[in-house]
């Protein structure tokens, strides 16, 4: 389908670094220095072309931050010649915070472990806090921008962001929640991954992974150079998050939008590459017959340059013909000088390149020439044209623009480019000759075929490279992320693939959890109420469950294979009423207090003892922090302070006070969603209460014979997630643009698909074939269990330090015996011998009776 060419938007590219790097001469004034890479090199001419602006950090640390970026030089030739200082965003960062953010997060773990090399990678925890730290700084100039160009502009076009690369995966969120909270503030958010993006066993390493695909899903359109590292994307964000994914169409939903997935191969300005080899001053060679044989990369362990010189080396053993006869000129630009690491693979190279040269050099010759120094691309272009051989083979490389700009300058005598399978470029400059770059025979065959290569099969192989590279130029990769973009910004479906999701059916959850819930076991469901079974409100009483999701509950009460429990924040008798069913068990207070359907009630005596307290503490959140919209809500044995309707500017420090408070009087902060938690100190949650009911209700081997789902969207459900994994199937329902770390095996994107969940359980269950119900005999044996037969009865109790599930009132009930005996056990050997596992739980069992 023939697309139509969008208008390019008011763009602001961001990227970690602006597109030079900032010194000062002699005279203290700041110069610009062009800066060396493939963003620079595909990115600048387009920011130029657009008249966007900029976003990122200088290069060095401003004493006087508002210090004027200076003018490039009238006589500059590089890709930012035109970029004016005004479209420049100089973002300042702290000393310690870059270290850790570029060199500890960035260099040391995201580079090697996207390269695939995860041996090479470390794993900061600060480093982390650092990277997420500088992604909002980012962010935050980002909006500032935003509004600038609304403001600028009456707010008439939507500006579109354009975030790039590794530096900056987490920065949207922040974006987006900003978009959120401020309605007038409107922007498209792009990313473009200039890396390869792994497969989802390498990538799933980072401790911090969901937190990385959270950030990236943030954006409307996320591009990659190639469809492998799309669908690696794609892949763990099935796996890791439980997203919804459309392999076919590159669409993954998450916090119920839909976001597009691209590849978009990079291209170079090839039409400027040919202009500069044009004009290039001629490299000289001392010998007109000598083949010239090129390689041009940073100095880094991606790059394969001690494997390459050892081809040299293992060419001229195999075809001692050509020596005296070819030069390989490395050029290995600077790179990263501070990092131990690669001032090892200095040395390593100057060695390997000094060994090499010593055996088979001679007076007249040295096989190996080596420039270590960053070049300008006119002295590059004029390399690239008198190169018989391209020797482009990284270990691993996201696309690698050093093949294309070689292309680009072969405008006389055509060379031959070799090339690793193991980059982007490899995928698509199919003409070139493909080579393993760990295998050095194989490397020294191939340059032995490119050097021998008649001339007609090299001009119609570069014919051809050439024509693509031309036609799949910079301009080309531009105008392909517009139209994607411009798709999402329009609403317009010309783009290749829909771009929104199906929406969520019964029928999603199949593959999801059709050999999990069998067709024998029971089912206990277990649910959080606000934000899984109804909505999020402005005000608690307003979360009402829709009408649909309460009938599907009340006839899933019906069916005597499944047993449902409610286990919220409110208080119990709040949140029965809300729910208003009788066939279930609810949990209120995060478990403090429980009802089972038959009425008996548990109520955990630790937060009685702390009442006072409690009733002080909410007079002083009343009376000091009850303001800006910020409101105080009383749970019975948990106080929640609020702040959903603050402006967000006052939102941080009302919450930073609230928790004080609450830490002052003795008690437990909790975060939740707009609000924090003020609970009692006892060793209790929504997991261990979610323990007790499976316990109460199916007895203590309820993991024999139970199949558990559990479901909440809050952080206190994320206590139930993470004592349930591996007993449970557990669903975290994400509605929101925050960054969310969860143990649940699946993450759902709102109330609808929670109904649907229902709905799939219910005709699930509903296929089963009617069995009849085994009979159980109120006999004792050795390897019977107390709660086989033991109703879940659970009374009150006066004691402050414990609970005790009761036997069964003796007019109801007669007191078991033991196996071919008349003679009745204690009551106290009859509660141990059922309770032998409970009792190892916290808080501590205990029988009085002992």
């Amino acid at each position: 389908m023939q697309n139509k060419q969008q208008p390019t938007p008011t763009m602001i590219v961001v990227s970690n670094r602006l597109p030079f790097v900032l010194k000062r001469d002699e005279d203290g004034n700041l110069t610009r220095k062009a800066s060396a890479g493939g963003l620079v090199t595909a990115v600048a001419p387009v920011v130029v072309e657009c008249k966007g602006l900029w976003v990122g950090w200088p290069g060095v640390h401003l004493e006087n931050p508002d210090e004027p970026i200076p003018e490039s030089s009238p006589d500059a030739k590089g890709p930012t010649a035109g970029l004016m200082a005004k479209q420049v965003v100089p973002v300042h960062v702290e000393r310690n915070d870059l270290e850790k953010y570029y060199n500890g997060c960035c260099n040391s773990a995201f580079w090697p472990l996207f390269h695939s090399m995860p041996d090479r990678a470390v794993f900061n925890f600060q480093h982390w806090e650092s990277y997420c730290r500088v992604n909002q700084t980012f962010a935050e100039k980002t909006v500032a921008s935003v509004r600038k160009l609304q403001l600028d502009e009456g707010n008439k076009r939507t500006p579109l962001v354009w975030i790039h690369d590794f530096h900056l995966m987490v920065a949207a969120n922040t974006i987006r929640q900003s978009m959120e909270d401020d309605p007038t503030l409107k922007c498209s958010l792009g990313f473009f991954l200039h890396i390869p993006f792994p497969p989802y066993d390498i990538f799933r390493i980072f401790p911090w992974d969901d937190e990385i695909l959270q950030g990236l899903l943030g954006h409307d359109l996320v591009g990659f150079h190639i469809e492998s590292y799309a669908l690696n994307f794609i892949d763990c964000c099935q796996q890791r998050l439980g997203c919804r994914v459309d392999k076919d169409r590159m669409l993954v939903e998450h916090g119920g939008r839909t976001v597009r997935v691209r590849a978009l191969p990079i291209g170079i300005p090839f039409n400027r590459f040919v202009t500069l080899a044009k004009e290039s001053q001629p490299f000289v060679r001392q010998n007109p017959d000598q083949k010239l044989v090129l390689g041009v990369d940073r100095l880094d362990y991606t790059k394969g340059l001690l494997n390459r010189v050892r081809s040299i080396e293992r060419l001229l053993e195999l075809y001692p013909e050509h020596k005296e006869k070819i030069i390989f000129l490395q050029v290995a630009v600077p790179s990263r000088t501070d990092v131990e690491e690669y001032q090892i693979l200095k040395e390593e190279l100057d060695q390997e390149v000094g060994r090499i040269n010593g055996r088979f050099s001679n007076p007249n010759w040295s096989p190996i020439r080596y420039i270590y120094r960053s070049l300008g691309q006119d002295e590059l272009a004029s390399y690239y044209r008198a190169a018989d051989v391209a020797l482009v083979t990284p270990l691993r490389d996201g696309m690698n623009l050093v093949a294309k700009e070689f292309v680009a300058c072969q405008t006389e005598d055509p060379g031959v480019l070799i090339l690793s399978p193991f980059t982007g470029a490899g995928e698509t400059m199919l003409e070139s000759l493909l080579v393993n770059p760990y295998e050095t025979t194989e490397m020294a065959n191939a340059i032995n075929r490119a050097i021998s290569m008649p001339e007609d099969e090299r001009q119609v192989r570069m014919n051809l490279l050439r024509k693509r590279e031309k036609q799949n130029d910079v301009h080309y990769w531009l105008q392909s992320f517009l139209r994607a973009m411009g798709t999402v910004m329009t609403g317009d479906q010309n783009d290749d693939f829909n771009s929104t999701i199906e929406p969520f059916k019964v029928e999603d959850f199949d593959l999801w959890m059709s050999r999990y819930v069998d067709d024998t076991s029971k089912l206990a469901l277990l649910l959080d109420y606000d934000g899984t079974l109804a909505p999020i409100a402005s005000h608690p009483d307003l979360a009402l469950m829709p009408t649909e999701t309460k009938r599907v509950l009340e006839r899933l009460c019906n069916i005597s294979d499944v047993h449902i429990a409610i286990v919220s924040g409110r208080k119990v008798e709040n949140v029965k009423e809300m729910v208003g069913i009788d066939k279930i068990t609810y949990a209120g207070s995060h478990g403090l207090e429980i009802i089972h359907p038959d009425g008996t009630k548990f109520i955990h005596p630790g937060p009685q003892q702390y009442a006072a307290k409690m009733e002080e503490l909410k007079t002083r959140l009343v009376n000091e922090l009850q303001r800006d919209g910020a409101w105080v809500e009383n749970k019975g044995f948990v106080l929640t302070y609020h702040v959903r309707k603050v402006p967000n500017h006052l939102r941080g420090d009302l919450l930073k006070q609230a928790t004080q408070l609450i830490v002052e009087y003795g008690f437990k902060p909790g975060n939740a969603l707009c609000a924090v938690e003020a609970k009692p100190p006892v060793v209790w949650d929504k997991g261990r209460a979610s323990i007790h009911i499976l316990r109460t209700t199916f007895g203590v081997d309820w993991n024999e014979r139970v199949r558990v789902i559990y479901a909440g969207d809050d952080t206190t459900d994320e206590d139930a997630i993470a004592q349930l994994k591996g007993l449970a199937f557990t669903f975290r329902v994400t509605s929101h643009h925050r960054r969310i770390r969860t143990a649940a095996k699946r993450r759902l994107p709102g109330t609808d698909s929670v109904l649907m969940l229902l709905k799939w359980i219910e005709r699930h269950v509903g296929r089963r074939s009617a069995r009849p119900t085994p009979s159980v005999s109120p006999t004792l044996t050795p390897s019977s269990s107390f709660c086989d037969y033991v109703p879940s009865t659970v009374i009150e109790t006066n004691t402050t330090d414990c609970f005790v599930p009761a036997i069964a009132n003796s007019a109801n009930m007669p007191a078991p015996k033991v196996a071919n005996s008349e003679t009745p056990l204690p009551s106290s050997i009859v509660a141990l011998n059922g309770l032998s596992d409970l009792l190892t739980a916290k808080p501590k069992y205990e029988v009085d009776a002992c």
